[in-house]
């Protein structure tokens, strides 16, 4: 059985979910806007729960909701928000995200998401880790409907998708009335082709703020931007 992956302030057992932790966790739960202090939040595909816990650690949020289908992922979750000094705070649901989005009649001042994502270029034989890693366990077209459905209308909704995605992403947020008011693009090194795009959507259409973050100088050896982004979570930072 695999270690917990430790955080500063908890920490989040992962041998059974198909999607290990990794960066892009990471980076879009300390980059998730809380600024207006939200009461209610939702994970949409949780895994392991840790951006649900990263939100418990960061805000005061009263309610804070994840939703997970796979059966050892949802498991697993519960088990890790148990354990959090945020138990209370944090639920997770048992559901796909269509049933979810027909029973929930409440809306959230803040959605988080770390989608599936690839395409079928990228599948394995590990059937679990396909549904976790691609697009057509959740196409991002009924994320975003549902998103549209469950955010309230001066909520924000954060994710992150492969840059390679996020002009066609941003089509399909606008069919549904949500705009990009922020973009962060991530790049490996600063000689490397931008990898991911963390954006911040709303109902209100605006000026896009658009900036830039290089997570490493050298192997292992991090930008002060990213160190000051994630300090809070990592030990060794």
């Amino acid at each position: 059985m695999s270690k917990p992956f430790r955080f500063k302030h908890f920490s989040v057992a992962q041998d059974r979910c198909a999607m290990k932790i990794g960066t892009d966790a990471v980076l879009l739960g300390a980059w998730a806007n809380i600024d207006s202090h939200p009461n209610s939040i939702l994970d949409i595909g949780a895994g392991t729960g840790i951006l649900a816990l990263m939100m418990a650690q960061r805000s005061s949020a009263e309610l804070i909701d994840a939703i997970e289908l796979d059966d050892a992922a949802y498991e697993q979750c519960v088990h890790n928000f148990e354990a959090s000094d945020w138990g209370d705070r944090l639920f997770c649901y048992h559901a796909s995200l269509e049933e979810f989005t027909e029973e929930i009649e409440d809306t959230y001042e803040l959605i988080i998401s770390n989608p599936p994502f690839y395409t079928d270029s990228y599948k394995t034989d590990n059937d679990e880790r396909n549904r976790a890693r691609f697009e057509d366990a959740m196409p991002f077209h009924e994320l975003l409907k549902s998103v549209s459905r469950l955010l309230s209308q001066t909520g924000q909704f954060n994710v992150i998708v492969p840059y390679s995605e996020e002009s066609s992403f941003i089509e399909l947020a606008k069919k549904e009335q949500l705009y990009p008011n922020n973009i962060l693009h991530i790049r490996g090194q600063k000689s490397s082709p931008i990898k991911r795009s963390l954006m911040r959507f709303t109902f209100q259409e605006k000026a896009i703020e658009r900036s830039e973050l290089t997570i490493e100088i050298a192997r292992h050896q991090y930008t002060q931007e990213y160190t000051s982004l994630t300090k809070d979570f990592y030990l060794k930072l």
